[in-house]
């Protein structure tokens, strides 16, 4: 690993632990050379994914690009776990696909539906940009849509926690039979 301080080609490792629950390493690295410490992260690479673009052509998906257009969109609420979460459930259902290819519509699609369970106003925000509203009639309709499916999410887990009563068991209680005479 070659030193980003002065650009030597020989580095040693420190330290080596995992990182984003194991799905990749965190290295701390030192320069020989100048004493520079600094800190690697490797993930394993697997087939490149390609992004058809509305345009038609194609391009490696970046998770950095794609962490950029939902920053753009995001709210305050959206910490930066959160959306390192969103990206990385993103990221491991497209791999989980199999598919070498994915349409950036359906990335797009991808990342509204998670937006709209972890924060409505990104999800508002990115939508507009996403799906071009310029019309207030249609986000008017939007956010109508939205309101509806967390007002069903809402109610969904009500109903799992409604707690059913349950009946206490009959218990019966087998008497002894008299004792038969002997003849």
């Amino acid at each position: 690993m070659r030193c980003p301080s002065c650009g030597h080609a020989d580095t040693r490792v420190i330290d080596s632990r995992e990182a984003e629950d194991g799905a990749s390493i965190r290295r701390r690295r030192g320069c020989d050379e100048c004493d520079e410490r600094f800190t690697t992260f490797e993930r394993s690479e697997s087939a490149r994914i390609q992004v058809s673009k509305r345009d038609g052509t194609r391009q490696e998906f970046d998770r950095r690009k794609l962490a950029s257009a939902i920053e753009k969109a995001a709210s305050t609420a959206l910490t930066p776990g959160a959306l390192a979460g969103v990206i990385d459930d993103i990221e491991a259902t497209i791999r989980q696909s199999g598919a070498s290819e994915v349409p950036s519509r359906r990335i797009g699609e991808m990342v509204l539906e998670r937006l709209a369970d972890v924060d409505p106003m990104s999800y508002l925000r990115f939508k507009i940009v996403y799906a071009k509203l310029d019309d207030p009639d249609a986000l008017y309709d939007e956010l109508a849509l939205l309101i509806k499916r967390r007002e069903d999410a809402r109610d969904r887990r009500q109903a799992e926690q409604i707690a059913l009563p349950i009946e206490t068991p009959v218990v019966i209680l087998a008497t002894r039979s008299r004792a038969r005479k002997r003849r």
